[in-house]
């Protein structure tokens, strides 16, 4: 029996929409942070909901680790294809150009908006803002709160920036392979797809990790790391590792040869998981965002388990269920990436403008992201449709 796994085509209907529902569920995220958790934000003094707290701990767990495994898992293609030279210069281009404009000028917008209205000093012009406090270069203000100082800061940008560092940190690998003259070995030995016990293996070893960075860095504990890199270490091993399977995945075609049936019984488990948080709620005495102790362990257990029961159901769900494709679904999945770019400003516009207190949390949460969604989507397909945009968006 032939047992050699067929090379994965080029683009994978189901993959790409999986990339839009989890580009949907960052907005969706975001428009609940001015609603839900008590969190720094840019916009304050919106009625809050439980409901949303819970939704966005459980959305911390497992999104932007899927996020990664997706981007990650078209690298090795890219690579191959394209060599390289061209693909570190793709990679700088798609990655690096909008990372630069947008911390120049989506950020600081942002940054500026919540200085002149929550801030408390006099009200300076955005190019005062932008050299005095956004870049550092004048005095720090009396008083200061933060969250740092400069608010130089990269925002939702931090994912692009991290996705840029970890595609360099897989060309460097795999330059070293060459040099190494390792030779790839799939023919002989195709790796065995995992089963429950790899993927309890996996979970518990998330978990150690996690716990071992959190008695230093708790949950929403962000540092700079080479004063330069915008790092969460809280969950830097759940995306890091996330990262790194997405491109194993791809060179022994786990995702066309992962049993359903193993991923549709972690997804329920996830499921259940996700609702077992939702009954508790996200500041239960049992949990802990970090520090040592057993809350703070058996969090990072329970996140791990969340992280890969949900990454693992989704992907063997939407493989079986969502592989259909069609011009609305291609047009938004291209637009997937610069929807992550812009949506942001969307979303805080849009909270601004529902104001304080006119609405319920849940109701003007569900405004905000229909709103912003319905908003940011076509934005994208026209940026991506001017001179120029399409080769980087």
């Amino acid at each position: 029996m032939d047992t050699k796994p067929s090379a994965p085509p080029s683009r994978l209907a189901w993959l790409d929409n999986l990339r839009i529902a989890v580009t949907v569920l960052v907005v969706v995220h975001h428009a609940a942070q001015a609603y839900g958790p008590d969190d720094w934000w840019y916009v304050e003094g919106r009625p809050r909901s439980g409901a949303l707290a819970a939704l966005s701990a459980l959305d911390g767990t497992f999104a932007m680790s899927l996020f990664f495994f997706v981007s990650a898992y078209f690298v090795p293609t890219s690579y191959e294809r394209h060599g390289a030279r061209a693909f570190l210069t793709s990679r700088l281009r798609r990655l690096g150009i909008p990372l630069v404009v947008g911390a120049l000028t989506i950020v600081p917008g942002l940054m500026y908006t919540y200085y002149v209205h929550y801030r408390g000093y006099a009200p300076i012009s955005f190019p005062r803002y932008f050299t005095d406090v956004y870049l550092g270069l004048g005095e720090k203000p009396a008083g200061w709160s933060g969250p740092s100082w400069p608010d130089l800061q990269f925002a939702h940008l931090w994912f692009i920036q991290n996705l840029l560092a970890y595609s360099a940190l897989y060309l460097l690998c795999r330059q070293a392979a060459r040099l190494l003259r390792r030779r790839r070995r799939e023919d002989q030995n195709p790796a065995r797809v995992p089963g429950h016990g790899a993927l309890a293996l996996l979970t518990v070893g998330l978990a150690a990790a996690t716990y071992a960075v959190r008695l230093r860095y708790p949950l929403d504990s962000w540092v700079p790391f080479l004063d330069f890199l915008q790092v969460e270490p809280a969950r830097l091993p759940l995306q890091a590792s996330f990262f790194v399977l997405g491109a194993v995945a791809h060179r022994y075609g786990w995702p066309a040869r992962f049993p359903a049936r193993t991923g549709l019984i972690w997804l329920a488990g996830g499921v259940g998981g996700a609702a077992l948080l939702f009954a508790v709620g996200p500041d239960a005495d049992w949990f802990a965002p970090g520090g040592a102790g057993w809350r703070s362990a058996l969090w990072s257990l329970y996140e791990s388990g969340l992280c890969v029961a949900l990454c693992v159901g989704l992907l063997t769900l939407f493989r079986e269920r969502c592989a259909g494709s069609g011009r609305l679904r291609r047009e938004l999945a291209a637009g997937s990436y610069a929807v992550y770019i812009i949506h942001l400003p969307v979303v805080v516009a849009v909270q601004f403008a529902l104001g304080r207190d006119a609405l319920p949390a849940l109701v003007a949460w569900v405004l905000t992201a229909v709103l912003a969604l319905g908003a940011a989507f076509p934005a994208a397909a026209g940026l991506r449709r001017l001179p120029g945009f399409r080769s980087v968006l």
